[in-house]
């Protein structure tokens, strides 16, 4: 049975069982996240923004330190309340891409150096949307490095859940979450995509 037939009986979602399909699918997946690392370090800004549907959501909360048992209430910020680092969508992405890319960004000039690390790539579930196409939802590890100017050195490491979306141009990413693992900013600015 394909992951497509499965889907079809589990229109909500499933687990899919740790079979030949799904380890053929979770490396497809891994590749997607590393290209896309790999565009992002290679400073290839439009061609990474190409990789998110039109209606993506890119979102990253502020996390803040509560009292022990309120962590999944009152841990993150929430989506469309409050503030947080990054509460996007496509042209908001595009609109910073085209910052950057003027060349007189002034926490961007000259480019960082930047690299991606993914790992601990984990299919959540597996589905498809109300337009037929498939959707996996998709856990991973991240660790970015940027080096700025001479001395500027920032490290973020956290947690991201993307729901990939598979077009007619292959996978797409149509909802990006990610958990940063500090609570208070170390870095000066926030310039880096993630």
């Amino acid at each position: 049975m394909t992951i497509q037939e499965t889907t079809a009986e589990a229109p909500a979602g499933y687990h899919p069982a740790r079979d030949e399909t799904y380890y053929r699918l979770r490396a497809d997946l891994e590749d997607f996240l590393y290209s896309e690392a790999e565009l992002l370090d290679s400073r290839n800004f439009k061609a990474w923004l190409d990789l998110f549907t039109e209606d993506v959501k890119y979102f990253m909360p502020i996390r803040r330190n509560v009292k022990f048992g309120q962590h999944s209430d009152r841990e993150n910020t929430r989506s469309g309340e409050g503030i947080s680092w990054f509460d996007e969508d496509k042209w908001t992405l595009g609109k910073r891409v085209d910052q950057i890319l003027t060349g007189v960004h002034y926490a961007e000039e000259p480019l960082s150096r930047v690299c991606h690390m993914v790992s601990n790539v984990q299919i959540l579930t597996i589905r498809e949307n109300e337009n037929s196409q498939l959707e996996a939802e998709v856990r991973s590890r991240f660790l970015v490095y940027q080096n700025r100017v001479e001395y500027e050195t920032y490290t973020f490491v956290g947690k991201r859940t993307d729901t990939l979306r598979l077009t007619e141009e292959g996978w797409r990413i149509a909802r990006r979450e990610i958990i940063l693992d500090q609570n208070v900013l170390l870095a000066k600015n926030l310039t880096a995509f993630f």
